[in-house]
């Protein structure tokens, strides 16, 4: 039977975690103890989270491409999940050189990024400063700048999903009474970066793929087809009926796309 949880209230009440098998450890980076756990065998696939969420956000995702061969490595983002953050304010860039450090510990001299909106910038960010080591990026529901978003309206659907990093938060940090805080600083790092350049965009040098979904919440549709027009060589997929949180609502139609960019990559 095919899942689907369109509305996330299977999300808001079981949550999500990541399957069993995986090897977990930490890696000190720039002040802060960064998560990362590492799934099966082949070549590497590194799944990015979005904002407030943590890596057992793609429980969906983990097993199909370990099914696929491919070695697939979560990683909780600065100061989300089990990783821990110093007083500095969030940037996308130094998250990026935190996800290079887990490829360092990991001893990955190339992966390819599937970027889920701030995972996805911080992908960009990975792939325009070390092209070298990004086979590929998936880019998922974000933005480049400021123009790309529509204004902020709250719905059920995000309400339940906010419910649940709440809980996660709590559950899962060194620091479970401080969300609000935590929520703040991602949110001055949201409404402030990043700003990319057309300029920018034209010179990155590793594949893209820009999916969008028919009924994202966030980003607006021409934002999706301005990056897959300017990134040279990019694409431009888009992925029906589902949301901003496409990986939880309807893991298949996201994960088929997932499947079809690696191949587009070789990866």
């Amino acid at each position: 039977m095919t899942f689907s949880d369109d509305e996330l209230k299977h999300f808001e009440d079981v949550g999500a975690e990541l399957p069993s098998g995986g090897v977990s450890a930490y890696v000190e980076n720039d002040g802060a103890q960064i998560w990362h756990a590492s799934f099966g065998a082949g070549p590497a696939v590194i799944l990015l989270h979005g904002g407030l969420g943590h890596a057992g956000n793609w429980q969906h995702q983990v097993q199909p491409l370990v099914d696929a061969g491919h070695q697939v490595v979560v990683v909780d983002s600065r100061g989300h999940g089990h990783s821990s953050r110093d007083g500095r304010p969030y940037s996308y860039e130094l998250m990026a050189t935190d996800v290079f450090a887990v490829m360092d510990a990991l001893g990955l001299k190339r992966a390819a990024i599937v970027g889920w909106s701030d995972g996805a910038v911080i992908g960009l960010i990975m792939a325009d400063k070390a092209p070298e080591r990004v086979s590929g990026l998936f880019y998922f529901a974000c933005n480049v700048d400021d123009s790309g978003t529509y204004p902020f309206e709250m719905t059920p659907v995000i309400g339940r999903c906010f419910n649940r990093h709440v809980k996660d938060y709590g559950r899962l940090s060194a620091t479970p009474d401080a969300f609000q805080a935590f929520a703040d600083a991602v949110g001055l790092m949201q409404r402030t970066q990043p700003n990319y350049s057309a300029a920018q965009l034209e010179g990155i040098r590793v594949p893209v793929t820009v999916a969008q979904s028919e009924k994202e919440e966030f980003i607006r549709p021409e934002h999706a087809a301005y990056l897959a027009r300017t990134i040279p060589g990019a694409e431009l997929v888009l992925l029906p009926v589902v949301s901003h949180f496409a990986p939880l609502q309807r893991p298949e139609v996201f994960n088929a796309q997932v499947l079809r960019f690696l191949g587009r990559v070789g990866a």
